[in-house]
């Protein structure tokens, strides 16, 4: 018996009515081997059926990003969407999968596989006829499981040149989950940036060993400010909190953060599923599915990542040198003349305060 959660889009805390529509899973022979890839409805009336299958609460930003995409998709009506979520790390992942594609024969099923790599790709082995889109820091498999990522690096850097013009201790804060690669390239994107507009500034890293407890990260970043921190980036959720107790600037991270503390919130590191939804869910419809690394598709150049909004409204504001600086070179990202490095080392310095 595990804690995790079998939602649907029937949940009265935050989901829409269920949508009435009927399924249609179709079977496409594979060029190769004569393996099953997965195709399904898209004509008139029919929606594709897809699962969510997630590790933490989707209350955590990065699992939340995912739902968040997939939500839009049921409300215009292209699928129908259950979940389950809080499946956790202790091998219930690869029971819930079996279960489903067992049971509920979805056309697609997203998730996220860090944590649960071999258990993912071990089910997606075993049922080509569904596509499986993971979150994953490997490789695409064939036929059917293909791979994404948070590729944030270019937003974070931008926003660590406003933490760096806008410290008045320079030094600055970085709560991160676990020091693995796709959280390094973010925080060291982001402390390229912070360097680039403040070459005298220190960054301060800490990895709490956990990818969503919030006391663990409030606690870590409080630590922080009382080393001297008066910026702070909340890779992981709880950070901001600690920011707005102590009238200190903060830069959100996933999704825009800004309704947590529209005082204190100065921007967020943005990511965006919908362009990777979108074209999985017109790939299975035209029955062209294929397994890929869709990488691309969560990069400032596809709209998978932007920085949010600035906020000048928080203490000290925004200087506006400071933002056309950053504007500017936002400009250049998206223009291909300015490439933010992808440096996925360990950020040195880095503590872990669980050690």
């Amino acid at each position: 018996m595990i804690s995790a959660r079998i939602r649907t889009f029937s949940d009265a805390r935050r989901l829409s009515p269920p949508l009435a529509v009927a399924i249609s899973a179709l079977l496409l022979l594979s060029a190769c081997g004569g393996a099953a890839a997965p195709t399904g409805g898209g004509g008139d009336g029919d929606a594709l059926k897809v699962f969510g299958a997630y590790a933490t609460q989707i209350e955590e930003p990065w699992d939340g990003v995912i739902h968040s995409a997939l939500q839009a998709e049921a409300d215009a009506g292209r699928i129908t969407y259950t979940f389950t979520d809080d499946i956790g790390y202790a091998g219930d992942m690869e029971r819930v999968l079996r279960e489903t594609a067992e049971q509920d024969q979805p056309d697609i099923i997203f998730g996220d596989a860090f944590g649960n790599e071999e258990a993912t790709r071990a089910v997606a082995a075993d049922y080509p006829e569904i596509a499986f889109v993971f979150g994953s820091g490997g490789g695409p498999a064939e036929p059917n499981f293909s791979v994404f990522d948070n590729w944030i690096h270019e937003p974070a850097y931008l926003a660590g040149m406003i933490a760096g013009g806008v410290t008045e201790s320079n030094v600055i804060g970085v709560v991160g989950g676990n020091p693995v690669p796709e959280v390094n390239r973010i925080v060291n994107a982001f402390i390229a940036g912070a360097q680039e507009t403040n070459p005298d500034v220190e960054v301060k890293v800490t990895f709490i060993n956990s990818w969503f407890d919030p006391a663990a990260a409030k606690e870590a970043a409080l630590a922080q400010v009382g080393a001297g921190a008066d910026v702070l980036y909340a890779e992981r959720f709880g950070v901001i909190e600690a920011a707005q107790e102590n009238d200190l600037v903060v830069i959100g991270n996933m999704s825009d953060q800004k309704d947590l503390a529209p005082e204190h919130v100065a921007t967020s590191v943005t990511w965006n599923m919908t362009p990777t939804v979108e074209y999985v869910i017109d790939q299975v419809i035209a029955g062209s599915y294929t397994a890929q690394d869709l990488k691309d598709f969560s990069m400032v150049g596809k709209g998978g990542a932007a920085l949010a909004e600035i906020n000048s409204d928080v203490p000290g504001g925004i200087p506006e040198d400071l933002a056309a600086a950053v504007a500017e070179k936002e400009a250049a990202i998206k223009a291909g003349t300015f490439r933010v490095d992808i440096n996925e080392a360990t950020p040195p310095g880095s503590t872990f305060p669980d050690a």
